[in-house]
């Protein structure tokens, strides 16, 4: 018998703000959050545009000359998570008053501090070798140092640690805390991803393997999940963190309860660096092994909050997963791609896309699928949730996330109900 885990609260920082409920509210309006990137000259860029943060401000959230120092992830991941403990209804007394070496954080980046690493190599190479080099440069350019600073404000005692699985990462992260709640090594967990890539070196990066989309003239049409006339993906960033705990640790405290996480699974392609399985078998069996886990059958799932990065082929590799696994049941399943709104924030991208799967059952609305104006005929009968947002009640969701190197991991989430309804 395995503990029951619940969401008690969520954090967000996103190109559509820092609050959970307008950013589900932008969501459900079907608005995009993709624009002109102006944070860097890139006019003559055969990509020019991406799901950006602008004019982020931490705020009260972090002490002003550590906010001014640290990495933008970690600005980001710092306020993400403290957003997540209020939403939870821990501030002042309540965060004092927890056993602080029960509570621990996972919160892992894809890639770390880009834009402390890039302007170190620069000062290196053209502002005065190493005498010029500051000494954070380590501690802000490593992917466990957002986790560290925050149980450092919060002290939080637990387990803490990062995953970085690219794609994958934030769903990683979000599974392996809660699994130290199942195995009763804590009873509450922070946990989700932080990346802030939208820099010149980020950017180019991706460029150079030709990922992105090059839809310069409608940068809001460009992220294009399931379209037969996709052409890559949309870089976002930002961070998403859960605050999970168990049922008994959040009855004790009288927590707010918006869901339940019921089970996960992580594994590997072990087939190409960036292509999927075609056959989608690696994926297929990392969804089976999250409903194992999570006890239920996969005629209980209604709702699928996918990857859908807008690729050409990660896009088909997901879909023959999901009817490999789900067969003539698809045709129950509503299937939505977060990332045609805010574009994909890679390592933080399971963290986003879990606050948008939770939020969806909360308020029993699914947000719409952008630009699917001419299907690819793969989709079937599963219903893409296209230009329109949707009530549905959400009775068993998962949430997929995929990454570079062939990591998979796959989250099920379902209503809270005091009575368990599932066997463990």
């Amino acid at each position: 018998m395995k503990r029951r885990v619940v969401v008690t609260g969520m954090g967000i920082v996103s190109c559509f703000g820092t609050d959970v409920d307008e950013f589900y509210a932008k969501l459900l309006e079907g608005k995009s959050g993709i624009g002109s990137i102006e944070s860097f000259p890139c006019a003559d860029w055969p990509t020019r545009f991406a799901g950006a943060i602008r004019q982020f401000d931490p705020g009260s959230y972090m002490e002003k000359k550590q906010a001014r120092r640290v990495d933008p992830f970690i600005r980001y991941a710092m306020v993400a998570g403290k957003k997540a403990l209020e939403h939870g209804g821990l501030t002042a007394e309540a965060l004092a008053n927890l056993k602080k070496e029960r509570c621990g954080i996972i919160v892992g980046s894809g890639m770390g501090g880009m834009t402390v690493f890039h302007d170190g190599v620069e000062t290196l190479l053209t502002g005065g070798g190493y005498k010029r080099l500051t000494p954070f440069f380590v501690p802000y350019i490593i992917t466990n140092m957002a986790g560290a600073l925050l149980a450092i404000d919060t002290g939080f005692m637990g387990p803490n640690y990062s995953i970085s699985t690219a794609c994958a990462t934030a769903n990683n992260s979000i599974h392996a805390a809660a699994e130290q709640i199942f195995q009763g090594n804590a009873d509450l967990m922070l946990c989700g991803g932080a990346e802030a890539p939208i820099l010149p070196i980020g950017l180019a990066g991706f460029v150079a393997i030709k990922a992105l989309s090059t839809r310069n003239e409608a940068p809001e049409k460009a992220s294009r999940p399931w379209d037969r006339g996709r052409d890559g993906f949309v870089m976002g960033e930002g961070a998403g963190v859960l605050l999970l705990e168990s049922l008994e640790h959040a009855l004790e405290r009288g927590a707010p309860i918006y869901a339940e996480y019921l089970g996960g699974a992580a594994n590997c392609d072990a087939y190409h660096m960036t292509d999927p399985r075609p056959d989608g078998s690696g994926v297929a069996f990392c969804i089976e092994e999250a409903l194992r886990s999570a006890g239920v059958e996969k005629e209980a799932v209604n709702y699928i909050n996918a990857h859908a990065t807008s690729t050409p082929t990660g896009d088909l590799g997901e879909l023959t997963a999901v009817h490999r696994v789900f067969g003539a049941h698809t045709a129950n399943i509503k299937i939505n791609a977060t990332k045609s709104l805010v574009g994909h924030c890679l390592g933080a991208a399971g963290g986003v896309e879990a606050v948008a799967t939770i939020q969806a059952i909360r308020t029993g609305w699914l947000h719409p699928t952008l630009n699917l104006e001419d299907p690819e005929p793969l989709l079937g009968d599963l219903d893409p949730v296209a230009g329109e947002k949707k009530a549905h009640a959400v009775r068993v969701a998962i949430s997929n996330s995929f990454g570079f190197g062939g990591h998979n991991a796959v989250l099920v989430f379902a209503p809270y109900r005091p009575l368990a309804y599932v066997s463990r």
